[in-house]
């Protein structure tokens, strides 16, 4: 067969002819290939002709009895869907395998590794795969598979991985992983360290670490898929443009940029580093925007958004502050929910309010999370709230700006609108008793009136400052005059 007879010592004589033990060796190889061929052929047509996914299984575990192939699940939290399908990449991805996509007849229900095995009524059916992309807060989303079939074969060990949401009653509360393998210790060794691995990186959980936060349930508008996670693009604020009294600032930086350079020789010393602050005072007196510049200040740290009636998950919220420590976590208008017992209305309002101090309570005094809570009502809290320590340490408050902060916000909010010494000190003098929310307007408007008189406009006269004050503190009531958190009567 291979035209060297005369200079191989061992022939093997057939009725066509004479081999070799080269020719066997390549007869053997190419008949390998062929078979290799020919399985892959096989796999494609399934995926192409709509075949079933029993059949892919069935071939892929060699006609192995349904008894001889075990499964181990895990379920991971909507949130981490991201981190998980970057993980599953990562394993599977380092070894050529790729994902194959299936379709079921319903959907409420959870697609484990058993209903996969169907072959009477409606059986699981190869189909093209669907990805969703998750936004993540990077120029590129995370494309996620939504449901997928990984078959591999690894050292010898044939397994197969399923990935699809976890359902409770036609919701969506998790993502559903399950490694089925044939019984016996190597496949256990493999599912413990293939879990083992997608929870180190879930740990990483680098798609969302040090980004600004909150969990909601719809799709945004881009159309891509939340993954139950919404990252905000905050406005960067500048130290010089927070304007508070200097007694607050002292506070400020005392109880979040102090204590949390101290936080890692607390710890040693067998400290609690969980750490509440209160920041109260009118409205549009600074608690936002300081709460913006210390998400941006603070790179390291997860800042999760909490609105008031979100409180009835905060504990995914908590949990998800423990995952990406160190964490701030922003509860906004707490008032909303944490008033006096006896103003609330029903059970479920007392629920919500309980809920939000068991989950204070209960998280690890060595967690490295720092609450803050913001309201506008202090005297309406809950005294347990306001009072207990361990719950809330500090409280901070965001007064009415004085007379210099007063004129440090006009030039702030001024933009590069030109406005003269004369005029400032005018804007101050007529302006006690406003925040700063109502002086920013000021400017704005006041800036509107000057492009309105002039398009060329550069600066702020009298008459524009006139104008905007006009219709600020007058035309618009005692009603716009509170929207904007002036005190003026």
């Amino acid at each position: 067969m291979c035209g060297e007879r005369t200079s191989q010592p061992t022939l093997y004589r057939a009725a066509l002819g004479t081999a070799c033990t080269t020719c066997l060796y390549e007869s053997y190889n190419l008949l390998t290939q062929m078979l290799e061929t020919t399985s892959r052929r096989q796999k494609h047509f399934a995926t192409v002709d709509g075949g079933t996914v029993a059949a892919l299984l069935d071939g892929h575990f060699d006609g192995l009895e349904a008894m001889d192939v075990v499964s181990a699940v895990r379920e991971f939290p909507m949130y981490l869907r991201a981190d998980l399908q970057r993980a599953l990449d990562a394993r599977f991805g380092e070894i050529g395998v790729e994902c194959i996509g299936f379709r079921t007849r319903y959907s409420h229900e959870t697609v484990d590794y058993a209903s996969l095995l169907n072959r009477d009524h409606y059986p699981v059916l190869v189909a093209p795969l669907q990805y969703e992309d998750v936004h993540i807060g990077e120029h590129e989303p995370v494309r996620c598979v939504r449901q997928g079939l990984w078959l591999a074969e690894i050292g010898g060990l044939k397994c197969a991985l399923i990935a699809v949401p976890a359902q409770k009653h036609g919701l969506t509360t998790g993502w559903h992983v399950e490694i089925a393998v044939p019984v016996g210790p190597a496949g256990e060794k493999f599912v413990r360290d293939t879990f083992r691995k997608l929870e180190e990186a879930i740990q990483a959980s680098a798609s969302y670490r040090g980004k600004v936060l909150s969990l909601e349930s719809e799709r945004q508008f881009s159309g891509m898929a939340a993954g139950n996670i919404v990252v905000h693009r905050l406005e960067p604020v500048a130290r010089e443009e927070i304007i508070l009294p200097t007694r607050t600032l002292e506070l400020l930086e005392r109880n979040v940029f102090n204590f949390l350079a101290q936080r890692r020789r607390m710890l040693e010393m067998r400290m609690p580093i969980k750490k509440g602050l209160l920041f109260y005072g009118p409205p549009g007196t600074g608690k936002t925007h300081t709460i913006r510049y210390l998400a941006g200040a603070l790179k390291e740290h997860t800042t999760l958004l909490v609105t008031a009636e979100q409180c009835g998950i905060v504990a995914e919220y908590l949990a998800l502050a423990r995952l990406l420590s160190p964490a701030i976590v922003v509860i906004e208008d707490v008032d909303l929910i944490a008033r006096e017992r006896e103003s609330l209305q029903t059970p479920a309002q007392e629920s919500l309010l309980n809920r939000l101090l068991n989950e204070m309570d209960g998280l690890r005094e060595t967690a490295e999370v720092l609450f803050i809570l913001t309201t506008n009502h202090p005297e309406s809290l809950e005294k347990a709230l306001a009072g207990r320590p361990g719950r809330i340490d500090q409280a901070l408050e965001f007064p009415l700006p004085d007379d210099e902060g007063r004129r440090r916000l006009v030039d702030l909010y001024r933009r590069e609108l030109i406005v003269s010494a004369d005029l400032v000190a005018n804007i101050v003098q007529r302006t006690e008793g406003v925040s700063a929310a109502f002086i920013k307007e000021l400017m704005r408007r006041s800036a509107q009136y000057a492009f309105e008189r002039s398009a060329d406009a550069a600066e702020a006269t009298m008459d524009d400052v006139d104008r905007a004050l006009q219709e600020l503190l007058f035309e618009g009531g005692k009603l716009n005059r509170a929207l904007l958190g002036a005190k003026l009567d």
